[in-house]
């Protein structure tokens, strides 16, 4: 049997058989350059990251040392010495007094209970940026006046100590009154003590104030066990409404709307808990772990445009070839190069700002000299602007995020349906089953 040729059938144009051998080529390099492009993006947000949090205990300690710690303030204590007789065994004696045991006397310290507490605290809260990372730094004011009573039946000297919230912080305007008389405190490891007469069955008021300034939160702890809590009443103001509270602390009784922040107040008449209370300072927009997430995200967002581009010159019988892809992807990875090592030279807005201006500058000026202005500035200028500005810029927004990207996600599928349709994708992907049916058999 002759052996027989394929020839092309001469009623099929040549540009459509070559047009579905080359497609899957393009296809495969664009997916080619895509992956590349990911990688580089992974490498890069693990860069970030790591340069983000290597150093932070080493830039916490460093903004610990120069503003102060975290403040946990404890309430007072108020106790008399008293002697007590105390029977102990004798050893180490004779046979003969064995067994014997004798009375001595031991000083021991009686408290007295707190009646009633009355306190105010005040936050100013300043934030401070080192490295990649903002931290919250505030000043604080508090005031507390306690009440204690002297339960037994004689005039005792009463000892009042307070312990202070850290070591690790500076402590201005100090006043320490006992009846509105003001004394000068011992200090001794952070521990401030006064003395005072009490006559029997009186009570004394013991009064401290203080600024000072700490780092993430501040707390009072009523005690280090389940305490009984009488008379209480605290006021805290704030100068920021994201007000959030430590875990295992109470919520406040009261809370009302100020132009700066918020009035909270705590008050209990006859309470027993084992929790405490406080504040947890609201943390700014982080520009490390922002651009981090952000350049993890970013093979979304390109694999979006280049779909949506795709699509768009497939339909128009635009020639972009793979080449272009790449420039294109490299463009969107500048947007992410130049926001990581901005970031930590100017606010993360205008780091955000300035990194997408010059990804679409580079987009629209390459391809103005591709395909035309028209294109350049409204298919890949608007697509850009949604799939890289907008969707990074979600991240902006806590909680929103994936509900944002997710939207944008379905409202692009919704738009490609609509615009391919109509389209018969058997002619745009023809492959060598196309070829060889519009080919007829010659035989030699």
């Amino acid at each position: 049997m002759a052996p027989r040729l394929l020839l092309p059938d001469p009623g099929l144009p040549t540009p459509i058989l070559e047009r579905g051998f080359s497609m899957g080529k393009r296809i495969a390099a664009i997916v080619f350059i895509f992956a590349c492009t990911t990688v580089a993006w992974m490498i890069l947000g693990g860069t970030i990251l790591t340069r983000t949090y290597n150093f932070d205990d080493q830039l916490k300690e460093k903004v610990a040392s120069t503003w102060g710690s975290k403040q946990v303030q404890g309430a007072p204590t108020a106790s008399y010495d008293k002697l007590v007789e105390k029977r102990v065994q004798i050893v180490n004696v004779s046979k003969d007094t064995q067994g014997a045991s004798a009375v001595t006397q031991e000083t021991v310290a009686v408290p007295l209970p707190l009646e009633s507490s009355r306190l105010d605290v005040g936050f100013d809260l300043q934030h401070r940026q080192k490295g990649l990372l903002w931290y919250s730094t505030y000043k604080v004011g508090f005031s507390g006046a306690y009440t204690f009573r002297n339960t037994s039946d004689k005039e005792q000297s009463v000892r009042f100590a307070l312990a202070l919230p850290t070591t690790q912080a500076n402590y201005d305007d100090l006043k320490v009154t006992i009846d509105g008389q003001k004394v000068t405190p011992a200090n001794s490891q952070g521990f401030l003590s006064a003395w005072a007469t009490v006559p029997a069955g009186k009570t004394a008021t013991f009064a401290v104030s203080y600024r000072s300034q700490g780092l993430e939160s501040w707390t009072y702890r009523f005690g280090d066990e389940v305490t009984q809590v009488r008379d209480f009443a605290l006021t805290m103001r704030t100068n920021f409404h994201d007000i959030d509270f430590p875990a295992d602390t109470l919520s406040p009784t009261d809370k009302a709307w100020l132009p700066a922040g918020w009035q909270l107040s705590w008050r209990y008449s006859d309470l027993l808990t084992g929790y405490q209370l406080g504040m947890q300072m609201p943390e700014k927009l982080q520009p490390g772990p922002l651009a981090g997430q952000i350049s993890f995200f970013a093979p979304v967002s390109l694999f979006l445009f280049f779909f949506l581009m795709f699509i768009i010159t497939t339909l128009r019988g635009i020639d972009l070839h793979p080449m272009n892809y790449f420039f294109l992807a490299a463009a969107f990875f500048a947007f992410h190069l130049l926001m990581a090592y901005t970031v930590d030279h100017i606010s993360i807005h205008q780091a955000f700002a300035l990194s997408s201006a010059v990804s679409i500058f580079l987009v629209v000026t390459y391809l103005r000299l591709v395909v035309g202005m028209r294109f350049a500035a409204v298919e890949a200028g608007f697509s850009q602007l949604v799939y890289l500005v907008l969707f990074s810029y979600a991240f902006f927004f806590k909680g929103f995020t994936g509900l944002a990207i997710t939207i944008g996600s379905i409202v692009t599928l919704f738009v490609v349906m609509q615009l391919t349709g109509r389209i018969r994708w058997a002619e745009k992907f023809a492959g060598k089953s196309a070829l060889e049916a519009g080919r007829t058999p010659v035989s030699s």
